[in-house]
């Protein structure tokens, strides 16, 4: 064996970087419009505490279904709950037919709602109803090929219920009424390729379609997607499943104060209204025929009273109810940061008091809406769709009436105001839950209350605070020799106030070139002082660059620090430096060879 010396020319450099902590960030744009935070599960996916989501309406020919989506460790469960009047499915099926009967489509796509064609990390999984067959041949898998749908064998199962009208009236493939099915899909994180399930924050396509058929003969009912524009074979059409719940940490701020935002409260209008199986129109079933004609037809403004009410009971569909309700933000002053926000309805009762029988906790959820809305022509069809769950607590089953002004039950709901506010938009919201037990309703008061104490109506909370002016400097590059150009770069978030930054030059590098700055205010360089100044006074959040290069006009071996200063004059300063490494000195390393 043979050994070899090279000499290897190394720099040896110290760079040192002090970081600001908790830099604001500029303002966050509404997420997108279609979105599932999807929580996640230790053991078995608890299906009252899974996420939901709604599609559809409610007619004679058309369907409207609930979504549930939760994940564990092993797999992802979807669980998709149908309000359909007749029931067909293929007594013979094939895989190019499942969709010519009563089925639901779920895709999923791991790399986001994204791209013109499904490609190899896109999936396509198909389940139709049946009448209690075993479910292998009602089931198959599609993969994207980069072009189109190729059949698969990606695993997963699938599981079916049902529920006639009655004990008289209903079933397959006739003309009777019943009053809707459920499918589950539950898929193994194996089957699509992961040894366990993606990350906390993670985002995949997801996609749903409620095919539907009401007659042997006819062809298929109108497509009910998620989202509404959906195409089979477009990923960038299909909504987002995030995975786990998304938490909220405001801006560095310091504490200044809270609004209450309440229904005639300083003037202010806060619409609200219930839809579904609601106070006036709860569990309604007659005359004949008036589940599919009327009950999603109902209106019920200006009721002072509302139900929030879901289960797994297919058959009580009509006991089924949701609550909308905006806050205007604009009593919040501007240019803030929004620290925390809780929203609070006042309970007065639940159905299944006195019952031998008695209710469960129920775990309602909030979650935003981007479409406007009128209470006055508000009903289950004319609801908006949901854009992304926001929220979520238990509230527990009163065992008598619970008075006025009731119960307080409060939810988080910092991050939602703080996007819409931050976006100069009212706080839309919706009331729902998964709940899967009997008597899973809540009775609140709603804006409409008109007794007192007013505080029995919806109230929203919001505590915010002054933004902090922060700074941040680098330059490029970290190490340079006398006559090379360095770039610096300042990058600083307004408070909304009139800001100076001060960077004083160190005397080993020259007068700087041209200044650009992008985002606000204007900057000069100081000859006698060798000094750049920028001033301004730019929104709240809002970025600003300042970028300028000098030359290296020292010859000898030195650590060149630069400290820029911020100065805000209600918070202080914040400051922050770069640092170069001027003619570092190569060192000559052994380096050994063996041959």
């Amino acid at each position: 064996m043979t050994h070899k010396l090279v000499k290897c020319g190394i720099v040896l450099s110290f760079i040192s970087v002090l970081l600001l902590s908790g830099l604001a960030s500029e303002a966050t744009p509404l997420p997108p419009l279609r979105r599932v935070n999807a929580p996640w599960f230790s053991g078995d996916v608890q299906i009252e505490q899974s996420a939901i989501f709604w599609l559809g309406k409610v007619t004679p020919t058309e369907n409207y279904a609930d979504v549930r989506i939760g994940y564990n460790n092993t797999e992802l469960y979807v669980g998709v709950l149908i309000f359909d009047r007749r029931f067909w499915y293929d007594e013979s099926p094939t895989v190019a037919t499942l969709t010519d009967y009563d089925a639901v489509t779920l895709y999923l796509d791991k790399d986001g709602n994204s791209g013109s064609a499904p490609d190899s990390n896109s999936y396509r999984l198909v389940g139709q109803l049946n009448n209690g067959e075993p479910r292998s041949d009602w089931q198959a898998a599609w993969r994207g090929t980069g072009t189109q749908w190729a059949n698969a064998a990606a695993s997963f199962t699938t599981a079916i219920d049902s529920a006639w009208e009655n004990g008289e009236t209903g079933g397959f493939n006739n003309h009777q009424d019943n009053r809707g099915w459920f499918i589950e899909y539950r898929i193994p994180f194996t089957s699509l390729g992961l040894s366990g399930p993606p990350a906390q924050g993670s985002l995949w396509g997801l996609g749903v379609a409620v095919h539907d058929r009401d007659d042997e003969l006819g062809g298929l009912s109108p497509l009910k997607t998620w989202p509404e524009n959906l195409a089979d074979n477009q990923p960038a059409t299909w909504g987002q499943l995030r995975f786990g719940m998304p938490g909220y940490t405001p801006q560095p701020s310091v504490p200044r104060g809270n609004t209450t935002i309440r229904h005639l409260l300083n003037g202010v209008n806060v619409p609200d209204a219930a839809v579904g199986g609601t106070i006036n129109n709860m569990c309604q079933v007659d005359p004949a025929g008036y589940i599919w004609n009327g009950w999603a037809n109902f209106s019920d403004p200006h009721n002072m009273q509302v139900n929030v009410q879901n289960q797994r009971g297919i058959a009580d569909w009509p006991c089924f109810a949701k609550y909308f309700i905006t806050f205007p933000l604009g009593t919040v002053p501007t240019g803030k940061v929004i620290l925390s926000a809780t929203l609070t309805l006042h309970q007065f009762g639940n159905p299944g008091i006195g019952w031998g029988d008695p209710p469960e906790p129920s775990y309602l959820q909030i979650l935003t809406v981007g479409q406007g809305w009128d209470e006055n022509t508000l009903t289950w069809n004319t609801a908006p769709m949901a854009r992304e769950n926001v929220s979520a607590a238990w509230v527990d089953p009163l065992t008598a009436y619970g008075g006025d002004p009731g119960v307080p039950r409060t939810w988080n709901v910092s991050r939602a105001v703080a996007e819409a506010y931050h976006a100069g938009e009212p706080l839309s919201l919706a009331v729902y839950s998964a709940d899967w037990p009997l008597h899973s309703g809540r009775y609140f008061w709603s804006s409409d209350h008109d007794e007192h104490p007013a505080e029995a109506r919806p109230t929203l909370q919001v505590y915010w605070g002054d933004p902090v002016a922060t700074l941040d400097k680098t330059a490029k590059p970290v190490t340079a020799r006398q006559g090379q150009a360095i770039t610096y770069a300042l990058q600083l978030v307004g408070s909304g106030r009139a800001l100076t930054l001060t960077d004083n030059l160190p005397i080993t590098v020259s007068a700087p070139g041209p200044i650009k700055v992008v985002g606000g205010g204007s900057a000069s360089y100081q000859v006698g002082a060798h000094r750049i100044v920028w001033t301004g006074a730019v929104a709240a959040g809002q970025l600003v660059t300042i970028t300028f290069p000098v030359t290296l006009v020292v010859a000898t071996p030195i650590a060149i620090v630069n400290q820029a200063i911020l100065s805000d004059p209600v918070l202080g300063n914040s400051s922050d430096l770069a640092i170069v490494i001027a003619n570092g000195q190569s060192v000559a390393l052994p380096m050994i060879l063996r041959h």
